[in-house]
């Protein structure tokens, strides 16, 4: 085995090496930071000045030009916001030259050249269907409570569908949560959303940048048929000690960060930390400031813990440490109790070799998720995941190209659960492992850009191997129009359970994908146990002008295979029912369907003012062999407006405003009500005995709720005192005009209960 992981290791570099021995030429690269912290500057434009050679920095700001003609060159470096830097650099054949770039805050203000790093990437990598977030578009939004939240900016993305404020649920592009995969730093993330669904357990603070992919993703990504969400936290500070305190009237936070060995710009290693801790308060303080939402407070608990440790070499490569804990309370007294608990701890690396033109990157971690849901009808539902998962991955570089291959390894144990609406209960747990290797070539050719890629991947507790073939293409028509698609098939083991009868969807639990699935399914033998589904992705990219950008796609993904709790079994699965049809009487179903959409997005970003439009028109529908019906999340007409605007000489006033609008989604109406009479035994007198409320329901999801419209507002005013120590004011106001969005119809007491009212809150931080 030794052998065998050497080889994995060293082979790679060696077939890099032969690659790179063969071309005459000679190549630079390295890192830019950001000379007050020595964070990575993402999308730096660098360039060989008066030649055709030039590049931009990547998520971690590494930057490489290669196939280059030896001679001497000036290296000439630009991000806006910063001081221009020109370094003389000499370029020799067959050799590599290092750099390690400090940028320096400009002290004078940019009024006319605005470098889009966006727009400079639109041009050499095919994103389609995806969305990066950094930190500076997450202060864009109308924040509720005193901070910036990923959960909130999710929500307006292009083909985002958010199910409510309380126990809300992520839907992209017809995928339920289970088929979205949240990495961080590489670990798996399973809940990253708290049960009040404005706040994430992500601290924005933290967040270098988020890759969002809403369909149709590369080969580097498996395990999930739906979408990716990418997160990659910075390090800690390693130039100065800093920290961050908020307190708002939802809940406080502290951040704090700084260097264990200073980073001299001597070009040695160094050393940071970071950590932060938040937590929710808003079930104490609701009981005071909104006690006309309710009397005994909003019932929303959560406390969360990160810290990180990163150690730099001199040339760049580094290696981090981290860990969380993130946990969940709620206490609906009318309804249910739940608890969860997600831990982990983690470590990636970054590694740049002296004498091979490659990045290696990789990680390795180990979590647990654990969630229990106490109902009022005393029938407790428990669901937990733990295991580990780790990564390889290897980027070479040739000239505009790359090649890119690796290996992940994942293996977890999942225990569940379940009482279905008969109170029949469903229980699994089952360990399991997944290995999967891929490869990608990005290729540009004259106006092409052409990424093909292939994934395969081994699911072992099933036996199965899934061939994955990927592609993505790009045309650039011109310099402002370009057209895209990307196609892709897909594979997944996990699986979610949530119960039909929740009126709140509060309870996420996880199973690995069972092997006493129905043998045939409309007609037809079930060959496979996985779930499948294949995507195709066609749109545009047109900047309307220097300001204005458009993007348009359209999607179909079509799940062959999927797996669900069978919502109908009335008969236990054994011998004496063999003769009984598998829909009445297996654990799971078999499922197909297919979702398809357009979305439309346009941004305006210049100076003080910043705009989003998005519209998402959806389409879902799913079919169990017995049921053809449209699922709870199907939602047709979506749209995002936000608007914000700096004022003041200083620009340290901003006024955000942000209004939603969706259709309504589907439920499944009450077509009757009797009184249902438990015989507990055959002298159950139904004369005398008192039952309890049974429904007799309509089509499944046959109706649809009326129409969600919301609008927030934000004005935050900031006070500089010395360098980076400030004091910010957040006001903020949820559900301006006091919409009643309905959350559920409660069947037994009849009537509707509504989501959040108009709430306004106020926050401070101080950032030193």
């Amino acid at each position: 085995m030794s052998k065998l992981l050497k080889y994995v290791l060293i082979f790679p570099l060696l077939a890099g090496n032969l690659f790179y021995g063969f071309a005459q030429y000679g190549s630079v690269r390295g890192f830019v930071y950001d000379k007050k912290n020595s964070e990575p500057l993402m999308f730096v434009n660098i360039k060989l000045k008066d030649s055709p050679y030039g590049a931009s920095t990547d998520v971690n700001g590494f930057f490489t030009i290669n196939k280059v003609k030896p001679g001497n060159y000036t290296m000439v470096v630009q991000y806006l916001g910063y001081q221009t830097k020109e370094i003389p650099v000499k370029i020799e054949i067959a050799k590599i030259v290092n750099k390690k770039i400090y940028l320096e805050a400009s002290s004078i203000k940019l009024k006319t050249v605005q470098i889009s790093a966006e727009r400079q990437e639109m041009k050499t990598e095919v994103k389609a269907s995806v969305v990066k977030i950094a930190p500076k578009q997450l202060k864009q939004l109308p924040t509720i409570g005193a901070a910036p939240d990923l959960a909130q900016y999710l929500q307006v993305l292009p083909g985002v569908v958010f199910t409510g404020d309380q126990g809300g649920q992520l839907y992209i592009r017809g995928g339920s949560p289970i088929q979205n995969k949240v990495l961080l730093d590489g670990m798996t993330i399973y809940n990253p959303f708290h049960s009040i669904g404005l706040f994430s357990v992500i601290d924005a603070d933290l967040i270098r940048n988020v890759d969002v992919y809403t369909g149709g993703f590369g080969a580097e990504y498996g395990d999930r048929i739906s979408s990716i969400m990418d997160i990659t936290m910075r390090d800690g500070n390693r130039k100065k000690y800093g920290g961050k305190v908020t307190v708002s009237t939802f809940g406080a936070k502290l951040m704090a960060e700084g260097p264990i060995i200073r980073d001299k710009d001597d070009g040695k290693g160094s050393a940071s930390f970071i950590f932060s801790a938040k937590t929710s308060y808003l079930e104490q303080s609701s009981k005071y400031l909104y006690r006309y939402i309710d009397t005994a407070g909003l019932p929303f608990n959560y406390t969360d813990f990160y810290g990180k440790v990163t150690i730099n070499a001199g040339k760049g490569s580094k290696i981090s440490v981290f860990g969380f804990n993130y946990n969940d309370r709620v206490n609906y007294s009318a309804l249910s109790n739940l608890k969860w608990n997600e831990k982990g701890i983690g470590t990636s690396f970054l590694m740049l070799p002296a004498s091979s033109n490659a990045l290696i990157k990789g990680h390795f971690s180990m979590s647990g998720y654990d969630i229990m849901l106490d109902d009022v009808d005393n029938m407790p539902r428990q669901s937990s995941i733990n295991g580990f998962d780790m990564s390889m991955e290897y980027k070479y570089f040739f000239g505009k190209d790359n090649l890119r291959y690796g290996i992940d390894i994942e293996g977890f144990k999942t225990n569940f659960i379940f009482y279905n609406a008969l109170e029949i209960p469903v229980q699994q747990a089952e360990n399991t492992t997944e290995f999967g290797f891929f490869v990608s070539y990005k290729k540009n050719w004259g106006k092409f850009i052409i990424e093909p890629g292939f994934r395969t991947q081994y699911y072992a507790s099933l036996s199965e191997l899934s061939p994955e073939p990927r592609l993505g293409v790009k045309y650039k028509v011109n310099d402002r129009f370009r057209l895209k698609t990307a196609l892709g098939i897909y594979s997944q083991n996990l699986i979610s359970a949530t119960s039909d009868r929740d009126v709140v969807n509060l309870f996420y639990g996880f199973l690995s994908g069972p092997e006493n699935l129905p043998s045939t399914f409309n007609g037809k033998p079930v060959k496979s146990k996985l779930q499948k589904a294949k995507h195709a992705i066609l749109g545009f990219e047109y900047d309307v002008s220097k300001r204005i950008l458009l993007n348009v796609e359209g999607y179909y993904k079509k799940f062959d295979q999927l797996t669900n709790l069978n919502r109908d079994k009335i008969y236990e699965d054994n011998e004496n029912n063999a003769d009984i049809p598998d829909y009445l009487k297996k654990d799971f179903i078999i499922e197909t369907g297919d979702a398809y959409g357009v979305d439309f997005l346009t941004k305006y970003d210049y100076k003080r003012w910043y705009f989003w439009i998005v519209y998402s028109l959806g389409f879902s529908h799913r079919n169990d062999g017995v049921h053809e019906y449209v699922p709870h999340f199907d939602r047709r007409h979506n749209v995002n407006l936000i608007a914000s605007y700096k004022a003041g000489e200083l620009e340290n006033w901003v006024f955000s405003i942000r209004w939603n609008f969706g259709s309504g989604f589907p439920f499944t109406q009450t077509q009757g009500i009797f009184e249902q009479i438990p015989f507990n035994s055959i002298t159950t007198n139904y004369a005398t005995e008192n039952g309890q409320f049974g429904f007799i329901y309509g089509d499944l999801n046959g109706a649809r709720l009326p129409a969600y419209h919301r609008l927030d507002f934000t004005l935050k005013h900031w006070i500089e005192f010395v360098n980076t120590t400030r004091m910010e004011f957040v006001f903020t106001i949820t559900n301006v005009y006091n919409r009643k969005n309905i959350f559920y119809f409660d069947r037994i007491g009849h009537k509707a209960v509504y989501q959040l009212p108009f709430m306004p809150s106020f926050g401070m931080s101080y950032k030193f």
